[in-house]
């Protein structure tokens, strides 16, 4: 999956192996702290939410004692606190289950002429209702839709590896739509349909993977400097970045 992954996902992160063990602990850690430390065989997603990393990390391990092996990454965009309504990204475990059922972009435009969700059918991971910790005001928590999505391709998608949504995590068109064809979190999806239940939003010429998985997982690493494998986006993706871009979700 890992070549696959090179070979469909074009905005990549070149992490290096130190990196890549370290992010592995922090990622046991988190799920040994919600109780599922001992999953293997499915793959799991990891996001840092520091502002000097905003990176996404794909991970599996064939054994619970193993070690996790990163597949990839790729930059995103979590939560910019500092205006009404935008959240800091919640952190956690959060499972992705049909009883949030995903739905897709219709890919229209917004009074700002900004593709919130990404192009025509991409998929929104919908990890319901979450207690987001409100960037605006007096702070304190509420609850906000937790989802993970695809962002404007032309404006918004070169500006990733930097805080600006409103809560969710954006991510690459092209990821969206490697995790949409091979399932990489569809564990719970796919089990129903091999119950015989028939699930819209699944493509029927997809190809799930045998190890899909089922969790979402949002760490906070804190780093003080922005580390050389997670680079700024250039200054031309700034340059562009269009007025009331953060106000997408």
């Amino acid at each position: 999956m890992g070549k696959t992954f090179a070979k469909e996902v074009e905005r990549r992160l070149n992490v290096p192996v130190t990196a890549q063990l370290v992010y592995g602990a922090k990622l046991q850690q988190a799920l040994q702290g919600n109780s599922v430390g001992s999953i293997a065989n499915e793959y799991v997603l990891l996001v840092d939410r520091s502002k000097n990393v905003q990176a996404l990390f794909i991970y599996f391990r064939a054994k619970p004692d193993g070690i996790w092996q990163m597949l990839g990454a790729t930059p995103v965009s979590t939560g910019l606190p500092g205006s009404y309504d935008h959240f800091i990204t919640p952190l956690g475990v959060f499972e992705h289950t049909p009883r949030n059922m995903d739905f897709r972009s219709e890919g229209t435009l917004n009074e700002f002429k900004i593709r919130g969700y990404g192009g025509r059918d991409m998929r929104i991971y919908d990890f319901g209702w979450a207690q987001g910790e409100r960037g605006w005001g007096k702070g304190g928590k509420s609850q906000m839709r937790f989802q993970m999505h695809a962002t404007d391709p032309d404006k918004l998608e070169p500006v990733l590896g930097v805080r600006h949504s409103k809560g969710c995590v954006r991510i690459p068109a092209a990821l969206n739509v490697f995790f949409d064809n091979h399932g990489i979190l569809d564990a719970d999806y796919e089990a129903r349909v091999a119950s015989g239940q028939s699930l819209w939003i699944l493509k029927p010429r997809r190809t799930p993977t045998p190890w899909a998985g089922h969790y979402l997982v949002i760490i906070e690493s804190a780093q003080s400097v922005r580390p050389g494998w997670s680079p700024l986006p250039d200054g031309k993706a700034h340059s562009q970045f269009p007025a009331h871009g953060n106000t997408a979700d």
